[in-house]
């Protein structure tokens, strides 16, 4: 499963004209692009509760819950410069060491993602994975439900200088595929994976079974939402209509 390639990544569009369907653009798509936890695993728990235990451990107190998830979708080490600049690099390797303890006994697989992985595939759309986790993290999580058979590109935070919700990490991954980026769909569950999606010109699909609300990942303006990874499957076996914002 490539992680990287000489080709260089092609230049995103910041969306397509008003008078593009969306129909049009989905018939259009030569690639779909997914967030990783919270889209394709759930880790939700998992990182609930490595959240609790390094600022516990760190910080000697309890932070309500709705701030430790607040951030996630982007880096790691930015969200634990949110509760403490000063301990940031403490905070990041405690919660690695519990993490790494604790993962295999409690990250998922969420329904119907390996069915919907191969309709997608059979369709002749080549699949990536575009995550704010570290390279070898991202790959132990697709390695835990041997997922990893299905992508042709996985691009974590170790991979690119910038992150979600900029958009450079999605157009980085289309060049590695080898097209434009308005040309690829990207499927994640936060409000930062829907901003880069949109500001790339891919078309942008909400995942609504992840970590955050629906009215935030919806608030940057995605073209679709989806409950299931089922639902992410029909907007590209011609039932699109159905699941639009």
């Amino acid at each position: 499963m490539p992680r990287s390639s000489e080709r260089g990544p092609t230049t995103g569009n910041a969306g397509s004209s008003p008078e593009d369907g969306l129909a049009d653009r989905v018939a259009a798509v030569e690639c779909v692009l997914f967030d990783l936890d919270g889209t394709l695993i759930d880790t939700l728990e998992l990182i609930r509760e490595s959240m609790r235990y390094c600022t516990a451990t760190v910080l000697g107190k309890a932070l309500p819950d709705e701030v430790l998830m607040h951030n996630v979708g982007i880096p790691l080490r930015e969200q634990m410069r949110e509760f403490s600049e000063q301990h940031a690099e403490e905070l990041l390797r405690v919660y690695r060491e519990h993490n790494a303890r604790v993962h295999d006994a409690m990250v998922r697989e969420y329904p119907g993602v390996e069915p919907a992985l191969e309709a997608l595939s059979a369709r002749g759309l080549q699949l990536g994975v575009v995550t704010s986790k570290s390279g070898p993290v991202a790959q132990r999580g697709l390695d835990r439900f041997s997922l990893g058979r299905f992508f042709e590109v996985v691009v974590s935070c170790d991979d690119v200088p910038v992150h979600k919700p900029d958009p450079y990490p999605l157009v980085h991954a289309a060049g590695l595929l080898g097209v434009e980026a308005q040309r690829c769909a990207y499927v994640g569950d936060s409000p930062h994976d829907m901003s880069a999606a949109v500001a790339a010109g891919c078309v942008s699909v909400a995942a609504l079974w992840g970590v955050s609300a629906r009215e935030r990942v919806l608030e940057p303006g995605p073209d679709y939402a989806a409950a299931s990874m089922a639902e992410v499957s029909l907007i590209f076996d011609g039932h699109e209509a159905a699941f639009r914002v």
